[in-house]
């Protein structure tokens, strides 16, 4: 009998890692919630393979004393391998990830997140909250009125461009590797500035890479149109934060849509009530009346953790097997 051992399983995934076990009698699983570390790896004795998910970097340390175990099989249940080191290659990893797991969470909440902006939604409930039920001066705006510029046309991006469609948006976009579908539709404008030139929202739906780091930036900002919506729910080192806040003190962005954020690590998904907040920068955009900040959350619906549990585990027990898997990825 094969076995797999998860690790950092959250009390969301358990009722989908139960089903997969129960759809695989033939596969022992066994987990815990505890991150994988040279010190945890050793929980995972006597599997065939690992199935993980967490920011914490998978070190070199770490992944020799899996290998130390006999285990070099390990499955993502998320998309991001940069935080895995290049001595996985050297040990003989074989590694999967889950690069599509709900393209329609992440562009739902965009579209949600951005439509809360444009209606002032934030001002309106505060508010209401202290008894202010005059219209004025919270005025929306309607997402038909706005043209909306979507940076980046894969999955997620594409989604996003369909449900600000549906609201009756005008959509443009720009991504060095065009979709022929949407270049033949004509969506794609020529460059980056025109795009900022043209829209009223800018949403970004690009990976983090060394060419696209701060993309946003002042200067960027600078070429946008007055009062424009930017929406970041991809990665947080797209966006300067800073130059960003400078251009909410200045007038020059009507709002901001973050899900990522550049220092997330160690401050997003933790409880700090009735603790010192450790970030003055993300503490004064969550307490901005224009600013929506969730703690990387766009992915996270039912659907979407079910979806890379069971395909996180398929992808496992395909190697287990000897066989090739859905999503196998390069490290290295």
């Amino acid at each position: 009998m094969s076995k797999i051992f998860a690790f950092s399983i959250r009390k969301d995934e358990e009722p989908y890692l139960k089903e997969w076990a129960a759809a695989h009698p033939e596969v022992e699983v066994d987990y815990t919630d505890k991150l994988l570390t040279p010190d945890t790896a050793a929980l995972a004795k006597g599997a065939d393979g690992v199935v993980v998910y967490q920011q914490l970097d998978y070190t070199p340390e770490t992944l020799q004393a899996l290998a130390n175990l006999g285990i070099t099989k390990m499955s993502l249940r998320n998309v991001g391998v940069d935080n895995i080191d290049m001595k996985a290659k050297e040990l003989g990893f074989e590694i999967t990830n889950v690069p599509v797991y709900s393209p329609n969470a992440i562009a739902e909440h965009a579209a949600i997140q951005a439509a809360r902006v444009l209606r002032q939604a934030k001002q309106m409930d505060e508010k209401m909250a202290h008894g202010d039920l005059r219209w004025a001066p919270t005025i929306g705006r309607e997402v038909r009125d706005q043209t909306v510029g979507v940076i980046g046309t894969g999955h997620i991006g594409r989604v996003f461009m369909q449900i600000m469609e549906g609201f009756g948006a005008k959509v443009i976009a720009y991504d060095v590797f065009k979709n022929p579908e949407l270049e033949e539709k004509g969506y794609y404008v020529d460059s980056l500035d025109d795009l900022y030139k043209q829209s009223d929202v800018v949403s970004l739906h690009v990976p983090a890479m060394k060419d696209n780091y701060h993309m946003i930036n002042e200067e960027t900002i600078a070429k946008m149109k007055d009062d424009a919506v930017l929406v970041n729910v991809s990665r947080g080192p797209l966006v300067d934060t800073a130059a960003v806040a400078k251009a909410l003190d200045d007038g020059k962005l009507f709002g901001f849509v973050m899900d990522t954020y550049e220092g997330e690590v160690g401050v997003f998904n933790e409880d700090w009530t009735g603790k010192e907040f450790p970030d003055p920068l993300l503490k004064d955009l969550i307490d901005r009346p224009n600013v929506l900040v969730t703690p990387h959350t766009a992915f996270y619906t039912t659907h979407a953790v079910r979806n890379m549990v069971v395909k996180a585990f398929d992808n496992n027990l395909a190697m287990v097997k000897g066989q090739e898997p859905d999503t196998p990825v390069e490290v290295g």
